[in-house]
């Protein structure tokens, strides 16, 4: 690693501990030149693939397009903010955790409705109905006896 004060290419490592919960090394280094001691932190990088959208184009995956989805569907739902995070960032992991470059969209769709699914039962019909593109009141009828037959899931805030 580089020497911040001289810009030196080489320096040397003191000390290495691992911080935040194990997901940061935190390292003491040396200079070799200049004798300056600094910290530096080491974080793995996790990229989100690319999402494969249903005409054939790619695009970044848009946490807040996802957040925004999301948010629509639980609009006026007894659901914390805490939980739709916890939510987020459970659907980010299992992208990443694909070790895929891209995804289509239909997967990213899927976890979402799975999510919403455990969370909260209207909200997942109504993510369902824009996704799926119901197109008259059996396939809501359809939707809502499928999820009759699951055990609601527990609301608490």
């Amino acid at each position: 690693m580089r020497c911040p004060f001289c810009s030196h290419d080489d320096t040397k490592v003191i000390d290495s501990r691992l911080v935040a919960e194990g997901g940061q090394v935190r390292r003491r280094r040396e200079c070799t030149s200049c004798g300056e001691r600094f910290t530096s932190y080491e974080t793995a990088e996790l990229l989100m693939p690319r999402i494969i959208k249903h005409n054939g184009n790619r695009e970044p995956f848009d946490e807040e397009k996802m957040r925004a989805g999301l948010l629509r569907a639980l609009e006026k739902r007894p659901v914390s903010i805490e939980k739709i995070e916890a939510v987020v960032s459970q659907i980010e992991h299992s992208l990443q955790a694909t070790g895929e470059r891209e995804v289509k969209s239909m997967v990213v769709g899927e976890l979402v409705m799975d999510q919403l699914k455990k969370l909260d039962h209207v909200a997942y019909v109504r993510f369902a109905s824009v996704y799926r593109d119901f197109k008259d009141l059996n396939e809501f009828r359809e939707e809502i006896d499928r999820l009759a037959e699951e055990p609601e899931p527990e609301i608490s805030d």
